[in-house]
């Protein structure tokens, strides 16, 4: 369930913003919300941001390192994965 976060500055200690997310995954923030949504990770809460008052995505650590301990490496052959009859 999505929740809000009220104030601006108030940001729980437990959440990451994109730009946690996209230092955690070695990306670009641009790049951290494709990834995210490739991974199937969904954002837990929004705040508005400290400047603009937009809604910002705050996201659970352990499901974004979850997903991402998940992915298939470098060079990953899926077409390897499926059985053949």
């Amino acid at each position: 369930m999505l929740q809000t976060v009220g104030v601006a500055d108030e940001r729980p200690p437990d959440l990451w913003t994109i730009d946690d997310v996209a230092a955690h995954l070695g990306i670009q923030p641009s790049s951290a919300r494709g990834a995210l949504s490739r991974m199937g990770v969904r954002a837990h809460s929004f705040r508005a941001h400290p400047e603009s008052h937009r809604a910002q995505a705050l996201y659970d650590p352990q499901q974004v390192k979850a997903a991402n301990a998940a992915r298939p490496g470098k060079g990953h052959r899926s077409d390897l994965d499926k059985e053949t009859k």
